[in-house]
């Protein structure tokens, strides 16, 4: 299901010769009643990735309220690559399709909302009409209205909150390397028990640019489009560190996971000793479900590691707005976002601001500190923002060029 970056590009290109396009009537964001009323008996065709159980068994726990609740029905469209439903709009957009898209809502952020929001794929803004909206409270964390560096503007709804965490096998591990640098150190000495996911995949391109912060001598650059810096002179320190540690990798660097959760997997099995996730509770709720030993821990690098949100957008051309926008809040309910946060359905954090809910509903959000492989909330208060969703193409498109043609 994967498309290519470069047939997503001339997609896009191809839509600047389009002439402009106007959706159908969209539902009155101010009479929310209204919207309710009007997306009773819809079906909502929400794309969103589906390489990972926990996932695809929290989206289906959604399905199930959002049927019993509203009366919508939610179809999970399992994706491979969020850019396949990418592709899809601006295929839908560019034959003229403006009132029958096949896509309600996407899981979404970063270089691909920053490829629809560019050729106005999407509709908005919404967000902010969501009655639970509030409950992030942006003005204290704007980090829920900002993706990649740039301003959602309503056009995207926060979901969840994602950061970079490490997590070793502490029977074997003494201690855990706390920089990139170090891990250089660390895989050299323990030949084979470190990898990364292969290319495109997200977890192994966020993995490129934790890596290239650390690195560069150029980090200014990186929080402006990729094209107004020079390119090869900002990432060479990422390739000379790459070509030094791939030797030292899981089958010497000659073949990578597909994905987190294939990670994860070599973890389980006893073939790594190190690894990381973007999901800081994806360790412990592993060891809950002994997919991982009891001697599983959890840390991240001493000078912060890479975090963003990830949200959900509704394509311009939608014809199920109503059962998208009732959707997108109920996912900021706080009975939705407590059960997303349990280890036992998923561990993906909250993007609600839990220290400002009433005690009652604070309570639904209690950490089970007793899992060893827990991370404190206070342990990833050291976020480091996302560069410009440009980088993130660049890189996985150098990487491809430099990695997979040898």
């Amino acid at each position: 299901m994967r498309h290519s970056l470069s047939r997503l590009a001339n997609l896009l290109g191809g839509l600047a010769l389009a002439a402009p396009l106007a959706a159908s009537a969209a539902p009155d964001l101010a009479d929310w009643d209204a919207v309710r009323d009007e997306a009773r008996g819809q079906t909502v065709y929400w794309n969103a990735w589906g390489g990972d159980t926990r996932t695809n068994g929290y989206i289906a726990w959604v399905a199930q309220r959002m049927a019993e609740a509203h009366g919508v029905e939610v179809v999970h469209v399992k994706l491979d690559d969020t850019s396949t439903a990418v592709s899809r709009v601006v295929a839908e957009k560019a034959a003229g399709n403006v009132d029958e898209g096949s896509i309600d809502l996407i899981w979404i952020n970063g270089e691909n909302f920053a490829a629809m929001q560019e050729r106005e794929l999407l509709f908005g803004p919404f967000a902010e009409a969501l009655p639970h909206f509030s409950l992030t409270r942006p003005e204290a964390n704007p980090e829920v209205v900002t993706d990649f560096t740039q301003p959602t503007q309503g056009y995207e709804s926060p979901w969840g909150k994602a950061q970079i965490t490490f997590y070793y096998e502490a029977e074997e591990v003494a201690e855990p390397p706390g920089s990139i640098a170090a891990l250089l150190d660390w895989a050299r000495a323990n030949p084979g028990r470190f990898t990364y996911p292969r290319i495109p995949d997200f977890t192994g391109s966020t993995f490129l640019k934790q890596a290239l912060i650390a690195l560069t001598d150029q980090p200014e650059a990186l929080y402006a489009p990729v094209e107004k810096s020079d390119f090869a002179a900002v990432t060479a320190p990422l390739w000379a560190y790459l070509d030094a540690l791939h030797p030292h990798l899981w089958r010497d660097g000659r073949q990578f996971p597909d994905s987190g959760p294939a990670l994860r997997g070599l973890m389980g099995d006893g073939e790594l000793a190190l690894a990381f996730t973007f999901y800081p509770s994806e360790p412990a709720a592993a060891v809950a479900d002994f997919e991982l030993p009891e001697s599983t821990r959890s840390y991240v690098l001493d000078d912060g590691t890479l975090g963003n949100v990830h949200f959900v957008a509704i394509p311009f051309n939608s014809p199920h707005k109503a059962g998208a926008l009732v959707l997108a809040d109920f996912l900021l309910s706080p009975v939705a976002q407590a059960h997303k946060q349990d280890l036992a359905v998923w561990g993906d954090r909250t993007v609600l601001d839990v220290a400002h809910l009433d005690e009652a509903t604070r309570s639904l959000f209690a950490i089970d500190a007793e899992n060893p492989a827990m991370l404190s909330p206070e342990a990833l208060h050291k976020t480091l923002p996302e560069p410009h969703p440009s980088w993130m193409t660049a890189l996985q498109a150098a990487w491809q060029a430099r990695y997979t043609a040898r």
